[in-house]
């Protein structure tokens, strides 16, 4: 395909899944099923970070850390106990255990209090046109509180070599707009323009197939070669072509 072909091939494959029946089955619907924007932010992140493997086992297991917060995870985190804490201990999503848990909530609370919470640090961290540095900014001070180092490998950071899908994913649904009623549009001192694509082996196969990325490994400099090429398709919103990339490879099996 030339590119007038494949940019309408893909406008059409965007149109097909970035509406509301994408949520039937797709992690995004966790953030969802709350209003206060603090409580779609943290339930976001969490969700994120637990978003490998089996999406119904991902879902299952949101719900989960949702249940173990009281549906009310802003709540939870700025006044929980340690008896609260003692709770989470059970939690485990492959290799995400409630040592992992625990010190996420405690250093949500750390941000919510230090750092303007999840927006606060990814606003103030922005580069022109990528917020790669920012997740390794981020993952700097999301982790200046104790903790164990296994729990380190939970935040991806770019700036080592990482895709970092799961936290790209997220900055997904906090940045782009609300008008297809499946990312929320809640940062908006943030442009769609600097979001990256989540990429995976889904959507890193389909890209290949496509022409879009030439790399074999799904790794940060593949992350930058997909940016590139989205970003000459709609240099506005490059990531709506997730849902493209996303659609054709796992419900079509492109």
């Amino acid at each position: 395909m030339n590119k007038a072909d494949l940019k309408e091939f893909m406008d059409e494959k965007v149109i097909a899944y970035n509406n509301k029946l994408f949520l039937d089955t797709d992690p995004i619907q966790i953030p969802h099923m709350f209003t206060i924007k603090e409580d779609i932010e943290i339930s976001a992140f969490l969700t994120a970070t637990i978003a490998w493997g089996n999406r119904k086992s991902i879902i299952n297991n949101s719900h989960k850390l949702m249940e173990l917060m009281g549906q009310s995870p802003y709540d939870f985190i700025s006044n929980y106990s340690e008896k609260d804490l003692d709770q989470l201990a059970s939690f485990v999503h492959r290799t995400f255990n409630g040592i992992d848990l625990t010190y996420f909530i405690k250093s949500l609370r750390h941000i919510y209090k230090v750092y303007n919470g999840l927006e606060g640090i990814f606003t103030k961290y922005q580069t022109s046109n990528s917020l790669q540095p920012t997740i390794s900014k981020f993952k700097e001070l999301f982790f200046e509180l104790p903790h164990e180092t296994r729990t380190t490998k939970h935040v991806s950071d770019p700036l080592k070599g990482s895709a970092a899908k799961r936290i790209n994913m997220f900055l997904r649904w906090m940045v782009r707009d609300a008008s297809t009623e499946v990312d929320f549009g809640l940062w908006e001192n943030i442009p769609s323009s600097i979001l990256s694509c989540p990429l995976d082996v889904h959507s890193g196969n389909v890209a290949r197939k496509l022409g879009l990325l030439k790399r074999k490994q799904n790794d940060a400099k593949a992350l930058a070669e997909l940016d590139a090429n989205l970003r000459k398709l709609d240099p506005v919103d490059p990531v709506k072509y997730d849902f493209a990339l996303f659609g054709l490879g796992v419900f079509e099996k492109f």
